[in-house]
């Protein structure tokens, strides 16, 4: 066969095998659609697909194949972080900024402080920590992971629940904003390169003298112009953000998070990204899993994975609980806030997507980490339940 019929393979691989086993075996309740695909690009990964049919795997998942999936998976995150960026409503955020910045504060250091704890640990025995990382950037690093909110994915969950457009869900969207911009602001920290910190001086002054000609650009611009125009500006800010050795995905969030939602009609910014995950995100979870290693050895990664769960949820949990005693909040409201918070997921996976990249953690840690997404998403829906009902919040 030639690359195009085996790309076409994989392809109908990729898209076809967890839609199946999610329809089929409707795991919708515990495993929502985005779930199963990260967890089938595991599966369709050298560590499990390949280590059971390494013939097969060699032969549909080529080098040939290989490089115009990874082309497709990275147009595709950029355009998804693009669009996480672009829904952040920080005039909300700063409406109700006291509540907001004790919540968000307790929801993301706590997490962060446990994670980092469990990291400390972990990273005494060798094989975590990354060719090009240090010992202090791979425990923040994997400290925030723990941390991470996925916006995104907690915006599927609620409308899935039925409360995002109630207030609960509007204050927990509130509070996930202001801990994904401090995502990626520490992110940019952990990735300050001193060899190239000039260059990252250049892109961030650039950046800001650019975002004020863009703004006022958008605002003359009819909707459909503005769509290809910021397509246009996320592979502009992508690359001078590579370029400056941030890395393409915190680029892509900024070229989101300086334009304005309401630019964009909400309609077509929805089925934006519901089109990105129907259509182009499935390959990027496919290339995500085919980094996964297993190296170590099977049982050491699972316990890490499993000590990482522990530190975020219980981290999250605690840290959510504490700020709703300062603040007053109803009985079992707490509870409801922090396991909705600690999903994580698509951000989370994109996050350590870069710690690898920039080889700050080994495909060993990175594959505790995804196994660790996958089971903090896969908690939730199952545990948030019961928590709705007894507040009165049916779900649907």
């Amino acid at each position: 066969m030639g690359t195009t019929e085996i790309f076409l393979i994989a392809l109908t691989i990729i898209l076809a095998v967890p839609y199946l086993v999610w329809r089929f075996l409707r795991t919708d309740y515990w495993a929502p659609l985005v779930v199963v695909q990260i967890i089938g690009g595991i599966l369709l990964g050298p560590g499990v697909l390949g280590a059971a049919f390494p013939d097969y795997y060699a032969f549909v998942f080529n080098p040939q194949v290989i490089a115009p999936l990874n082309g497709i998976a990275w147009w595709a995150v950029m355009m998804f972080v693009f669009v996480a960026g672009l829904e952040l409503d920080i005039s909300d955020a700063w409406a109700n900024r006291r509540e907001t910045a004790i919540t968000a504060v307790g929801a993301l250091l706590t997490p962060l402080l446990a994670g980092a704890a469990a990291a400390a640990l972990l990273l005494q025995t060798p094989g975590w920590i990354g060719p090009s990382g240090t010992y202090p950037q791979a425990v923040l690093g994997i400290g925030m992971a723990c941390a991470v909110t996925a916006l995104p994915i907690l915006v599927l969950l609620m409308e899935k629940l039925a409360i995002f457009r109630e207030p609960l869900g509007q204050r927990i969207l509130r509070y996930a904003s202001l801990d994904d911009i401090a995502i990626w602001g520490v992110l940019a920290l952990i990735l300050v390169d001193w060899e190239r910190v000039g260059r990252q001086a250049i892109f961030l002054v650039a950046f800001a003298v650019a975002s004020w000609l863009v703004r006022a650009l958008f605002r003359r611009l009819e909707e459909n112009d503005r769509w290809y125009v910021s397509l246009i500006w996320l592979a502009v800010v992508g690359f001078a953000a590579d370029w400056s050795g941030l890395h393409y995905m915190v680029g892509a969030f900024l070229a989101g998070a300086v334009l304005d939602a309401h630019w964009f009609a909400r309609e077509r910014l929805d089925g934006f990204r519901q089109f990105l995950l129907l259509s182009v995100m499935p390959v990027f979870f496919l290339s995500t899993g085919l980094r996964t290693k297993w190296d170590v050895g099977g049982v050491a990664v699972f316990g890490a994975a499993f000590l990482f769960l522990a530190a975020s949820v219980a981290g999250k949990l605690i840290g959510v609980r504490i700020a709703g005693r300062i603040l007053g909040w109803a009985k079992g409201e707490a509870s409801v806030i922090g396991w909705l918070l600690q999903t994580k997921a698509l951000i989370m996976i994109i996050f350590v997507n870069v710690l690898l990249d920039k080889g700050i953690v080994t495909n060993e840690t990175f594959t505790a980490l995804l196994l660790m997404a996958v089971l903090s998403t896969m908690l939730t829906v199952p545990i948030v339940t019961p928590g709705l009902r007894k507040l009165g919040l049916s779900h649907k």
